[in-house]
């Protein structure tokens, strides 16, 4: 069963229930990051029918993924924190976002669910369900840099319609995350159209499963694609291929938190 203050403790928090200020919208998204990990392991067991949980049983992915420890996707662990934002006060509602691949192109405009919170009138993006490389803290929707552990975000808003995520770390350029529209989807988007750009994405992705496992340290992320692992800690970027199991194992255990 969803519960508020014991989903508050296991982010860390301790004492009353927070205000629906910044502040906690900022510290909770990043101890959300760093506690409760993404793995898309899942994935495999569900085809092509990935989006189908999409609005999510908030009862049994809470009982899963708090209280069970496994780690969830983007509509599973965004969802839960929308519902404990809600609960708290704040304005949040579901966007969604077209992924920039490796090729350049993006994916469909409802491959990436995460939440928008308006405070004090300011739009920002709150995504705890994204493997990263990506935002630790919520991103305000500027187009000024924000620094973030020696990374920084930005907003760029384009004569297409579409807003784009941009992310530059110390060292390197600035560089798409993703494109998404800056308004409110619904569930019914995914789960009551037809959407041939999306169900032949998730054909393609149910016929080339790739786990993906990611989670935030305290100034940077580790993203483990296969045995491909990224860190990026202070900003910098580091990437190592886990040959021996070994190394695996205990990258592994690090990322979902495993005794």
């Amino acid at each position: 069963m969803f519960d508020i203050d014991d989903y508050l403790t296991r982010l860390g928090h301790s004492g009353p229930r927070p205000a629906a200020t910044l502040e906690t919208l900022r510290v909770l998204h990043k101890r959300h990051l760093m506690t409760v990990p993404f793995d898309n392991f899942l994935n495999e067991e569900r085809g092509t029918a990935i989006w189908d949980g999409v609005d999510i049983d908030v009862d049994t992915v809470y009982k899963e993924v708090v209280t069970g420890g496994r780690g969830g996707v983007c509509y599973e662990l965004n969802g839960l924190f929308r519902a404990l934002l809600g609960a708290l006060g704040f304005e949040v509602v579901v966007l969604s976002a077209g992924v920039r691949g490796a090729d350049g192109a993006f994916g469909p405009d409802m491959e990436h669910l995460f939440n928008g919170v308006r405070v004090d009138g300011e739009w920002y993006l709150a995504d705890v369900g994204y493997s990263g490389p990506s935002l630790i803290e919520p991103v305000r929707v500027a187009e000024e840099p924000q620094e973030q552990y020696g990374t920084h975000f930005r907003v760029l808003a384009a004569d297409d319609g579409f807003h784009y995520l941009e992310r530059r770390p110390r060292d390197g350029e600035w560089a798409v995350i993703h494109r998404f529209r800056l308004k409110p989807r619904d569930f019914s988007e995914w789960l009551d159209a037809s959407n041939p750009e999306l169900d032949a994405y998730a054909r393609m992705l149910a016929a080339n499963v790739t786990y993906i496992r990611g989670r935030a340290l305290e100034n940077g992320q580790m993203t483990l694609t296969g045995r491909r692992l990224l860190t990026v800690e202070d900003g910098r970027e580091t990437v190592r291929v886990l040959v021996k199991q070994p190394d695996l194992d205990a990258v592994l255990k690090t990322i979902l938190l495993q005794d």
